[in-house]
């Protein structure tokens, strides 16, 4: 299984009651997770990044569907305990999903920037400093609820919503070290909206993510094309992923759940059960300190 740690962040409990709890899993095992710390926030449908040693998680709502976040908050994976101010976002937004990073850089892409425009902008910012993000370029499409991943050469972000149920299949990447916009990739089999992401040094996984479906697709991150079919999670929710460069993790999720499944990345099959969040939560984030863009 490898190693790492993973981080799952904020969220939306039962109730439409939104947490800032940090759950921490040890990706190379199973079981459940356990209380790493708090955010000052309480952000649900956040994005988040990292490096080796940190993990960052920006925008999102302070409520289900109302204020919107602008901030960026940094943990250090290695210690528990609280999460520091890092900097702003760009803009305010919120319905994002995994964010991607390759060993320096962190990015930001689209979002719900105000209550009817769905943005397509790319932001980025140095993980490991401290300060405001930066403009990157833009999508192709405005959109929302578009999870990435990274090759740490490639970000690419899959599918999403462009308002009014518009659902999209389309896949776009950018090379992250330079700036520019979005360029297409492929097609996901399925649509794509609000689910969660994890990948390897080659592969990246998707949740195809609308309520109630439970199928995993994959792509080939240095080529270009249309994505595959990798198999089943345990159960069908839209939850949030993260990785080491063996395991990917897919946890909680709409219908709202506790559940944490985790899948081999270099083959094909069905998910397996992990263990449990410490609550049942939606529109979380999830992180980890080795990932696609990072060594192992």
């Amino acid at each position: 299984g490898g190693r790492g740690r993973g981080l799952f962040m904020g969220g939306t409990q039962p109730g439409n009651t939104t947490i800032n709890t940090i759950n921490l899993i040890e990706v190379s095992t199973t079981g459940n997770a356990t209380d790493f710390g708090d955010l000052s926030d309480r952000p649900t449908q956040p994005t988040a990044f990292g490096d080796s040693t940190r993990g960052c998680v920006a925008g999102g709502n302070a409520s289900p569907y109302a204020s919107l976040i602008s901030k960026i908050e940094y943990i250090t994976f290695s210690s528990s305990g609280g999460a520091n101010d890092f900097g702003e976002l760009t803009e305010a937004c919120r319905a994002l999903s995994n964010g991607c990073s390759d060993a320096t850089r962190g990015l930001r892409f689209g979002g719900v920037n105000s209550a009817t425009a769905y943005g397509n902008r790319i932001d980025f910012v140095t993980i490991q400093t401290t300060g405001d993000a930066t403009e990157f370029g833009s999508l192709l499409l405005g959109r929302y609820g578009n999870p990435a991943v990274s090759n740490g050469v490639r970000g690419i972000q899959i599918g999403g919503n462009t308002g009014g149920n518009n659902t999209l299949k389309n896949i776009e990447f950018v090379n992250i070290q330079s700036k520019g916009d979005g360029q297409d990739f492929g097609q996901m089999l399925s649509l794509v909206d609000d689910g969660g992401t994890c990948c390897d040094k080659t592969r990246g996984i998707a949740a195809t993510s609308l309520s109630n479906v439970n199928t995993l697709e994959f792509i080939t991150m240095a080529t270009f094309g249309n994505a595959q079919d990798f198999g089943d999670l345990t159960s069908g929710r839209r939850p949030r992923g993260c990785s080491n460069q063996t395991r990917g993790v897919f946890a909680g999720g709409d219908p709202i759940t506790n559940i944490i499944d985790f899948v081999t990345i270099q083959t094909t099959g069905n998910a397996t059960d992990f263990g449990d969040l410490i609550t049942p939560v939606q529109q979380n984030v999830g992180v980890s300190d080795i990932h696609g863009g990072l060594a192992q």
